[in-house]
């Protein structure tokens, strides 16, 4: 699929220990070569970077894409933002690597190194943003239509590329982490011979040579004289010919049949050039990719922070080590509302637990399946995670599902849908994996759903998972907490202040209610509020239709 790079040239891989190129070399280089000899589309290499290779992982997305809203997440908590300005990232290729954290936690250290680095070293930050914006740049002038002529857009992207591999190579000195592979490929790159005949192509184009002039100005600041005094070309660059020479050169192409005016030679320079740099180039593309991967955990941190709430690099320790520590939990699917998310903090006693989640509407429950998931996806990816602090046990993936709603074309009833809800999370999940239901047999009467519910909590353990559940099914709840069927088993309810307001908060035990008549009351559904409605009908006539009725036959 791909071809190494030169041996001597440095991978600039910011996702892996093992550098590779990961993308696919050979199309990419086709689509750059129709992009400067004409215009490329941004699609084109969207599609490239988004089919990548990544390190290998275990999860699947299918199993919790859906229920976390991604797309959504990468537009409202992970802003790849420079100088103010927001930009669009490459959404398919930034989602994979979120999606797919890595079997190998070396590749998951790799990864935090380089967030570590950047969060204590700012000036590599601003380095990082403007290799960003220098890649960029390129990308665009490789996308846009023509300038004044053909040749002067193709000039430009000679110098966008000149620029981009010179800010490389000028950046990240000392660097510990993998960022330091970014100024080694820049280096490689500036000191190669294809470089050198780039920079001499650059220099010969804006200085072809020197004008010395001599003007005089009379007193009233007009200009009186102007006299050229000398002309001197610039011999030392490598692309000068001498008028003499480029007479012959050109009378010899003319006696062996060939008709090329200056114009042409220039481009067949300029597409020499620009075929010895397409292999670096296209690795610029994956560059471009990985750096937006940072910039995005980079956006995480920045937007928690104008909300005063902190993120961190959680601790990942393997399963059988304990359970989940987590201290200032907030969901990221919240930062971009008017109001900042209310931290809360999570235990679990140990790995393999279920933990039934109870309490009131708005209270928070969905929200917290959302941030616990999210936590733990963005954690294993290497990345920031909405929490001050967190200790993570390791997972094998993650099963996602959230209460499903009635669809005109659905198969089954309520209870039917709920039942293919269950059997279709023991189809996908894995052995040792992170499991979040909302509202678990909520579609049924309370004595099915109470019997149904029994049996998968007591099948979970059975597949080693973590487990978190909510569910109206306080009874039930009370039942599990007396019962204990299983040996792990932890009980969290919503949080009320003394007003019996959920405070966003969880504490250990079961909910004693619904608080179903708080909510009724709070939206306005009330037995007051509910006939005051029917009056106000009753006496302005809004219930009446009027019907033509028909005359009797005379």
């Amino acid at each position: 699929m791909t071809q190494p790079p030169a041996a001597t040239r440095p991978i600039p891989d910011l996702l892996s220990p093992r550098a590779s190129i990961r993308l696919d070399l050979v199309e990419l280089r086709q689509d750059l070569v129709f992009a400067f000899a004409t215009r490329g589309e941004q699609d084109t290499f969207e599609r490239v970077l988004g089919d990548t290779k990544l390190p290998a992982s275990r999860w699947d997305r299918a199993c919790f894409g859906r229920d976390l809203f991604l797309e959504e997440l990468v537009q409202r908590a992970l802003p790849v933002r420079i100088d103010g300005r927001t930009y669009a990232p490459n959404l398919t290729y930034l989602l994979r690597v979120i999606t797919s954290p890595p079997e190998d936690l070396e590749v998951v250290g790799f990864r935090r190194a380089i967030f570590e680095e950047l969060v204590e070293r700012e000036p590599l930050r601003r380095e990082l943003e403007q290799t960003y914006l220098a890649i960029t740049k390129l990308r665009q002038m490789l996308c846009a239509g023509r300038l004044a002529t053909a040749r002067g857009r193709r000039l430009e992207i000679l110098r966008a590329a000149h620029g981009a591999f010179t800010t490389l190579a000028n950046a990240f000195e000392g660097a510990s982490s993998g960022l330091a592979r970014l100024r080694a490929f820049g280096e490689a790159v500036r000191a190669s011979p294809v470089f050198e005949r780039l920079d001499a192509l650059l220099d010969h184009e804006q200085h072809l040579g020197t004008l010395d002039v001599r003007v005089r100005v009379g007193a009233d600041g007009e200009l009186r004289s102007f006299h050229i005094v000398a002309i001197r070309e610039n011999r030392d660059n490598p692309f000068y010919t001498s008028p003499i020479a480029r007479f012959f050169s050109r009378l010899r192409l003319f006696f062996r049949g060939f008709r090329l005016n200056g114009d042409e030679v220039a481009e067949g320079l300029l597409d020499d050039v620009f075929t010895g740099l397409e292999e670096p180039l296209a690795l610029l593309f994956q560059v471009h990719g990985d750096i937006e991967f940072y910039l995005a955990g980079l956006g995480l941190r920045d937007l928690a922070r104008s909300k005063n709430l902190d993120v961190c690099l959680p601790e990942l320790v393997p399963s059988g080590e304990g359970g989940m520590d987590i201290e200032g939990l907030f969901n990221p699917l919240l930062l971009r509302g008017r109001s900042s998310p209310v931290p809360c903090t999570l235990r679990t006693v140990a790995f393999g637990s279920v933990v039934i989640v109870t309490g009131p509407n708005s209270g928070g429950k969905t929200r917290l399946l959302q941030a616990i998931a999210l936590t733990q996806l963005l954690g294993q990816a290497g990345m920031f995670v909405p929490a001050r602090r967190a200790r993570l046990p390791l997972v094998s993936g993650l099963f996602v599902s959230l209460i499903e709603e009635a669809r005109a074309d659905q198969p089954e009833g309520q209870l039917g849908m709920e039942l293919l809800r269950i059997r279709r999370m023991f189809e996908e999940i894995s052995m040792g994996a992170l499991v979040l239901l909302d509202e678990l047999c909520s579609g049924t009467n309370p004595s099915e759903g109470e019997e149904i519910a029994r049996l998968v909590i007591s099948l979970l353990p059975e597949v080693e998972a973590q487990t978190f559940i909510t569910t109206h099914l306080l009874q039930l709840a009370e039942h599990l907490a007396a019962e204990r069927p299983i040996a792990q088993m932890e009980f969290l309810q919503v949080e009320l202040d003394a007003r019996e307001q959920p405070t966003y908060g969880f504490v250990p035990g079961v909910a004693r209610s619904s608080l179903a008549h708080k909510t009724a009351a709070r939206l306005g559904v009330t037995r007051d509020e509910l006939l005051a409605l029917i009056a106000t009908k009753r006496y302005t006539g809004t219930h009446r239709v009027d019907v033509p009725v028909p005359h009797e036959p005379r």
